[in-house]
This record gives C-alpha cells, sequence and structure tokens, in this order.
C-alpha cells in the first residue's frame, strides 16, 4: 500500500501555481503505476521510493522537474530538451510538456523491474553546470537578515548547502525546524559548515 508525506503535501501547497497541478498529476501517476510507493523528503524536495530511489520531483520559480532515478536504463536518448533542467523532461511549465500518462506510467514500471531486480543506476558523468539548489524560504528569508551567514553560505558547494538545507527540512515538528534553522544561521554566522563538529578530530 502506497504511503503519502505531509512533508510533500506541503511542498506543493507553497509551490507557485502553475507548478501545483504539475506536481499533482506527477504524484499521481506515480502512485497509480506503483502501488507501494512510499514518499519522503531528500534534499529539500519531494523523492519517491520502491526498494530504494524510483523517481523524484520539484519546483523551481519559473518550472518544474521529474526526474527517474535509473534514466539512462529507461528513456530514450538524444531529446533535445534534456539538458535544460533537472530531470529527463526538461523544464516542466505545463502538463502539456510530459508524456502521456501511459507513457509516464510505463517509465515508472520500468524503473520499478530494475529496483526489483537490484540493477545498480550506472556512473554518471559529471553535469556540466551544476545541479540547482533549492533552498527553503524560511532559510532564504533568514539568510537575508544575517549578512555574514549569507556570505558563508554563498560561498559554500552545493554539497554543503543541502547538507544545511536537508537538516532542516527532516525536522519532524515546527519546533525542531526552527531550532535546527536558528542553529543553522549562528553557525554559518561563524563560518562553519554543517557537520563541523567532526572535521578535523
Amino acid at each position: 500500500m502506497s504511503t503519502r508525506d505531509d512533508r510533500v503535501d506541503a511542498y506543493i501547497a507553497k509551490s507557485a501555481d502553475f507548478a501545483r497541478p504539475i506536481l499533482i498529476h506527477l504524484r499521481d501517476v506515480v502512485h497509480a503505476a506503483c502501488p507501494e510507493i512510499e514518499e519522503t523528503m531528500k534534499w529539500s524536495f519531494p523523492h519517491f521510493m520502491y526498494k530504494g530511489i524510483l523517481c523524484s520531483m520539484a519546483a523551481f520559480k519559473q518550472h518544474c522537474s521529474f526526474g527517474l532515478w535509473k534514466s539512462s536504463l529507461i528513456v530514450e536518448k538524444g531529446r533535445d530538451d534534456v539538458e535544460k533542467g533537472m530531470g529527463q523532461f526538461g523544464r516542466i511549465t505545463a502538463l502539456s510538456d510530459l508524456p502521456s500518462k501511459k507513457i509516464l506510467s510505463g517509465y515508472i514500471k520500468q524503473a520499478m523491474k530494475l529496483n526489483d531486480a537490484g540493477i545498480k543506476s550506472p556512473t554518471r558523468s559529471k553535469p556540466k553546470t551544476p545541479q540547482e539548489v533549492v533552498v527553503p524560504d524560511d532559510l532564504r528569508i533568514s539568510l537575508q537578515k544575517n549578512k555574514m551567514a549569507l556570505a558563508t553560505f554563498d560561498k559554500f558547494a552545493p554539497s554543503h548547502k543541502r547538507e544545511y538545507i536537508e537538516w532542516i527540512s527532516e525536522a519532524k515538528t515546527d519546533a525542531t525546524r526552527t531550532r535546527r534553522l536558528e542553529r543553522a544561521i549562528e553557525w554559518m554566522a561563524e563560518g562553519k559548515p554543517r557537520n563541523w563538529k567532526y572535521m578535523n578530530c
């Protein structure tokens, strides 16, 4: 039986008006194609799990994306729009930018078979451009209020940015999230990465 995560509901609700119907559609297609799917949040955007990561979706300011974890074994190569956004379907700005429900369901079922068989994703070449880092609104606002923390965050490699974003986003309660956000700003104002306690031990 599939499970839905309240954090995904919140993510969709906070997305731009154009993005919400796209995200809702993608979510429904994934659940229909894979009844045992489980939702979670990784790197601050929704992921769908079935014996490992199956796929993910994200919303940006002007487009959405949808990505299959083992895409190179599933989606046809040579598409003109693949490199224009994160994921394999380019910059999605409307439902019409997506393949049909039947085709998407087919991709998801292929991904399920790969996970059933325990097939690992082929080594991916390093992307030509850095992957977009999605900064939650509360973190962005807090950073704007603290110049030293913002300067540190801006200098971070994407991996260090994601460590803070994931730590804050995975908080189970609003109170915990608030505490983590305050601590993150404090540490970044001191020039510290998320896991500074474990460095140079």
